[in-house]
């Protein structure tokens, strides 16, 4: 099989390359990257600097190939959603469109396309994927993200249901572990806490409230459910994909300390600071009941492994 992975150097990409050496050495990857340099190489691997905002890069990596998990992305966390929301708009709608298109005209037929809880309107407690109401907008803080990946949803759907191709859909809750984006502007909340712990932050100040809970899923329990679907005959396309429980900011900020051994005299909760919705967890029954798959990392020990490869990363990464 010869697999296409667009955004291969990114959070997921990079951990999905990894897996599939070791558990699919025999497929030829094709991996796509842009701003990132490849931090994982092998014979297995051809990684091709493309930028898929044009449909001519689209087109040449999507030759030749059987299958493709489109992976690449604009993304950041809450406060690049507020400086800055059109960053993971505009790019993600012409990349995800363009590369669908490239993926039909190369007669790449099974396709997994990784989409964002961010899609769901601003409601709290357990989200199943039909509970999805495109009459109610995405949380305000992530309106443009929320309706390109919507957008991009019903581009899938279209192909699928018009044109043929097996698409699958995923939609991610928050992901976390080594290669994440750690630079202070652009981070989501679990590398940001990381890095403050590491960096001995004191008074450690934490946006939000502690008792605001987030569904949150290891990078390696992520693309192992990626990789179950995409190898797997599914009565549904449409999945949620993250550890099923809640995580209050409180405890991840214990885990963050506790990796970094380190104990703050003051810990400050900034109540100005953006902000979405305070519960949230997906119901991630679906994908088990149709693939067996599980997220196997805790929060505790994902931080962990997080927090240890930034302390022997963090002199050196970029992102």
């Amino acid at each position: 099989m010869q697999l296409l992975v667009t955004g291969a150097t990114g959070l997921a990409g990079s951990a999905l390359v990894s897996l599939l050496g070791e558990i699919a050495p025999d497929i030829a990857l094709r991996g796509t990257h842009w701003s990132s340099t490849p931090e994982i190489r092998t014979d297995a691997v051809e990684y091709v600097k493309a930028d898929l905002t044009r449909y001519e890069d689209c087109h040449a990596v999507a030759k030749g190939c059987d299958a493709a998990i489109m992976m690449a992305a604009v993304t950041g966390g809450v406060q690049s959603a507020v400086d800055a929301p059109y960053r993971q708009t505009t790019s993600n709608l012409i990349m995800d469109a363009q590369m669908l298109q490239a993926l039909y005209e190369q007669g790449v037929k099974d396709v997994i396309f990784v989409s964002t809880a961010t899609v769901y309107q601003d409601m709290e407690g357990t989200i199943h994927e039909d509970d999805l109401d495109l009459m109610q907008d995405p949380h305000g803080t992530y309106f443009g993200v929320g309706w390109a990946k919507r957008s991009a949803e019903k581009l899938c759907q279209f192909w699928r249901e018009t044109m043929g191709m097996n698409i699958r859909v995923l939609r991610a809750a928050n992901i976390y572990g080594p290669r994440a984006t750690f630079h202070p502007k652009r981070s989501n909340f679990i590398p940001a806490l990381i890095r403050k712990a590491n960096e001995k932050m004191d008074p450690f100040e934490v946006w939000g409230s502690p008792s605001v809970t987030r569904d949150v899923i290891y990078t390696d329990d992520f693309v192992r459910a990626v990789w179950k679907v995409l190898t797997t005959k599914t009565d549904n396309y449409i999945f949620n994909v993250g550890s099923g429980k809640s995580v209050t900011v409180g405890e991840v900020v214990d885990y963050a300390l506790k990796a970094a051994d380190h104990q703050p005299g003051k810990l400050h909760y900034t109540d100005n600071a953006p902000s979405t919705i305070a519960k949230r967890e997906l119901d991630i029954s679906r994908i088990q009941n149709e693939t067996g798959w599980k997220p196997l990392v805790t929060p505790e020990e994902g931080i962990r492994l997080t927090s240890d490869w930034w302390k022997e990363n963090k002199e050196t990464w970029e992102k």
